[in-house]
């Protein structure tokens, strides 16, 4: 008897997540922001280069294929997305022609070494590293050291940094996430960032929200994520989660729009069009590139609620 309860357990589980995965799979693949497309296509669907993208960069190249090729409607076939890591795997091993991503890990570098492929990272949109905590959590503001404080394990109380009583539980991804690749390169720095909990280490950026929002274990905690997943693309998730959390002024400085676009929030980045250096001049994977950079695939991007890098 108690098997068959684990049984029906596990079947009911894999139910929730998978219907979980299907609804956030729809939003990515029908993309957000602009609607227009443009009046003369550079591409059609069969010559348009093979595009891999991080969860938080699918609805920006949703949105290029969309303007570029002209199609009100793109099929799934067209929208083949892994995540960060897998994508760098397949760029490397020639699989896909470009991805949109954050910057690389070492561990992706060593990989591509190995490989004898060099890579062109080249910033397409800006965007913020951005902290986050429960909308009740009374921190508004930390700075940069007391950032690298927390996650290095020297500052373990909220009091400490001007909160409740409350000892600080930080959420941690995984290596070789996007996120943890950030948080290694922009915050920690030369810094040892702490060994988490295994409870504490978390496997995707909705997760992490999820929990850092909840009523019943958020209130101690602290996450970390990229300001266009944080806010327009987990609004558009869950917008009830989404107002139960609280991004985090870096030194007195909020993300938003308008910081990141003048580069006054501390903890810029970007994502990144990524692609073999030896691509040919000219081929379409180029020409993709140049599009994507222009004023024309700038507004394309903004469009869809990104910060131009123009």
């Amino acid at each position: 008897m108690k098997i068959i309860l684990k049984i029906i357990l596990l079947i009911i589980s894999l139910i929730i997540i998978t219907e979980g995965c299907i609804c956030a799979y729809q939003y990515f693949t029908e993309g957000v922001g602009i609607k227009e497309v443009a009046k003369e296509p550079l591409f059609t669907l069969e010559n348009y280069p093979k595009v891999d993208a991080s969860l938080a960069t699918q609805p920006l190249t949703n949105a290029f294929i969309k303007y570029f090729t002209g199609e009100e409607n793109i099929t799934d076939e067209y929208l083949d997305y892994t995540n960060t890591h897998p994508g760098y795997l397949r760029l490397i091993d020639g699989e896909v022609d470009l991805i949109v991503v954050t910057e690389p890990s070492e561990e992706e570098l060593e990989y591509a070494k190995e490989k004898n492929v060099e890579l062109e990272v080249i910033p397409v949109v800006r965007e913020g590293f951005v902290f986050y905590v429960n909308h009740n959590n009374p921190v508004s503001n930390l700075s940069l050291e007391q950032i690298q404080d927390i996650y290095s394990g020297k500052i373990k109380n909220w009091k400490e940094v001007g909160g409740e009583d409350e000892e600080i539980r930080a959420f941690q991804r995984p290596e070789n996430s996007g996120s943890q690749t950030g948080m290694l390169s922009l915050v920690m720095k030369d810094k040892k960032l702490m060994t988490p909990p295994k409870e504490d280490l978390v496997e995707t950026m909705f997760d992490i929200v999820d929990l850092v929002s909840s009523y019943d274990n958020g209130l101690n905690s602290i996450g970390y994520s990229y300001y266009y997943y944080a806010t327009t693309m987990f609004d558009t998730i869950d917008s009830e989660i989404a107002d139960r959390i609280k991004l985090l002024a870096i030194d007195g400085v909020s993300p938003n729009n308008q910081t990141i676009k003048a580069e006054e929030y501390p903890l810029e980045t970007a994502y990144y069009i990524v692609i073999r250096k030896n691509e040919p001049e000219g081929s379409n994977t180029r020409k993709l590139v140049n599009a994507m950079l222009s004023d024309e695939g700038q507004r394309v991007a903004e469009g869809a609620g990104y910060v131009g890098v123009r």
